[in-house]
């Protein structure tokens, strides 16, 4: 018998196979090869078959078409009935230290000057009775589809792909569900061929974009010429919650509506000059940390869960993470060019810094989407990645100018937070 060293990224499966009698294989075949720091293992035996390369070509974001500056939100908030008075008093200072100046969101009660205009809550300040999660959930169909489109149709133009040759869509949401689900609605309205593979995850929260891209690389490594729309569409603000607790009260501070839509590609060496490529991933998992984060579906929509403890169990975790992961490939800090860090809150980005040992540029893109956008769940991440691949190939990004070249260098780490609690990362390099 003889193990073969079958790679997926830079992980390696062992697979027993049954040697014929009076037949071995030679050593150079089943020895585990060595790998070039930074990159995944990219073999040069002959007698097998490169490993694509799994490039990340293109990034759009988009929302809902009404933004509310942090203000506002807070001054609607202090109108509303169902909170103490000490819990009211707070409301200010709270929305303040979020880092958080504008979000986007798809009820338009927002921009409502009184009750008598909310087509979405009751009218009453009390906002009883509170919309059902039926209600929320049909808001959810209405208002996700044509925000998915359109991410999804930017990023297909601007990675120069035809939608003929998209072989895989995945869609990622944990803000509702429905049946054909958005993947299925992508497939028709972006004309997408119907033999496209589909793959949804749902219910996964702020990391599920880097659950997607693993998806994405594997496709890639299994299917030579894989083209993979990936659609990340949260609509977090439709499950807004009136609760007397102060976790209420920053749950409420934080969170926004966004989409992503990234095209990752599978690709020859030569190909993928000058592309942003998947190198590898990392997933860690905490042992005592399951109840610090919860996302559960009640009557009266989704109800978030997040505990004061959750910055410092990710600051405790992110060291030996980061370590572990630059680890496989020689690599330390040092050798890290640019960090994306998911921004699920002011005091999570500023632990990571803490910890970390990074300066006020490694953190800056993480800062600025929290700042113009909120925390938008899963496609948050792809935000701030964004803005890095906007600054190394010289386009303007959304909320901001952004100058070619502007030293992002070759490699960086990315990574999210979430449910578990959870650190997903990816490893990624400028080829």
């Amino acid at each position: 018998m003889s193990a073969f060293p079958l790679t997926n990224g830079s992980c390696f499966f062992p697979i027993v196979v049954r040697e014929p009698e009076n037949h071995r294989y030679s050593q150079e075949c089943i020895d585990r090869p060595e790998s070039t720091p930074g990159m995944s293992s990219i073999h040069s035996d002959p007698h097998r078959t490169k490993m694509a390369v799994t490039t990340i070509d293109a990034i759009a974001t988009g929302h809902p078409p009404l933004r509310k500056p942090q203000s506002d939100a807070a001054a609607m908030m202090e109108q509303l009935d169902g909170l103490s008075k000490p819990l009211r008093n707070r409301l200010s200072t709270v929305y303040e230290r979020s880092a958080i100046e504008y979000r986007h969101t798809c009820v338009n009660d927002w921009g409502a000057s009184s009750p008598e205009e909310f087509e979405f809550f009751p009218q009453n300040w009390a906002l009883e009775p509170a919309p059902s999660t039926e209600k929320r959930n049909d808001w959810y169909r209405r208002a996700v589809l044509p925000m998915a489109e359109d991410v999804g149709r930017r990023a297909i133009k601007a990675s120069d792909t035809s939608p003929d040759d998209i072989t895989h869509v995945i869609a990622v949401s944990c803000t509702g569900f429905f049946a054909p689900g958005f993947d299925v609605a992508l497939v028709k309205r972006l004309g997408l061929p119907p033999s496209t593979q589909r793959t949804f995850i749902g219910f996964m929260g702020c990391y599920a974009a880097f659950n997607a891209l693993r998806t994405a690389h594997a496709f890639c490594q299994s299917t030579p010429d894989a083209r993979v729309l990936i659609v990340c569409a949260e609509l977090c603000t439709l499950h807004f919650q009136i609760e007397d607790s102060l976790e209420s009260v920053v749950v409420n501070s934080l969170f926004s509506d966004g989409a992503a839509g990234v095209v990752v590609s599978a690709r020859e060496e030569a190909d993928a000059s000058g592309r942003l490529a998947y190198v590898d991933n990392a997933c860690q998992l905490d042992d005592d940390s399951l109840e610090d984060m919860t996302w559960d579906i009640g009557d009266t929509g989704f109800q978030m869960g997040l505990s004061s403890r959750v910055p410092g169990v990710i600051a405790e975790h992110l060291p030996s993470y980061v370590g572990d992961l630059l680890g496989r490939h020689d690599l330390s800090r040092k050798d890290v060019d640019f960090w994306a860090i998911h921004p699920g809150g002011r005091a999570i980005v500023e632990k990571a810094q803490e910890v970390l040992g990074l300066d006020e540029n490694d953190v800056a893109d993480s800062l600025a989407v929290l700042r113009q956008h909120g925390n938008m769940s899963s496609p948050t991440i792809l935000f701030v990645l964004k803005r890095i691949m906007d600054r190394r190939t010289g386009r303007a990004g959304g909320d901001g100018a952004v100058a070619a070249d502007a030293g992002s260098g070759d490699m960086g780490l990315a990574m999210a937070f979430g449910p578990g609690l959870t650190i997903e990362g990816a490893m990624l390099k400028w080829l």
